[in-house]
């Protein structure tokens, strides 16, 4: 999956070195929270090799492309998995 998508780091639900872990904690995330609209997110940040885990209710507006809108917080992550 190659979808960009922007998130403000400081709204990520958890950090993790190890895919599988990242995984297993946003299911679990979903889960305890009884989230049904919407997605978990498993993310990959752009220039790193860590994992974050976002609620898709926190996605952001790219602030280069539309900058009224954008909060210039955001940084671009590539979709690994949507739970």
């Amino acid at each position: 999956m190659d979808n960009l998508i922007f998130f403000n780091p400081g709204d990520s639900v958890g950090n993790f070195h190890d895919y599988d872990e990242a995984v297993r904690s946003a299911q679990i995330y979903r889960e305890s929270n009884k989230i049904e609209s919407g997605h978990v997110f498993v993310v990959k940040g752009v220039n790193n090799k860590k994992f974050d885990v976002f609620l898709a209710d926190d996605q952001m507006i790219n602030p280069e492309t539309d900058p009224q809108k954008g909060k210039s917080r955001s940084q671009p992550y590539y979709v690994s998995k949507k739970l």
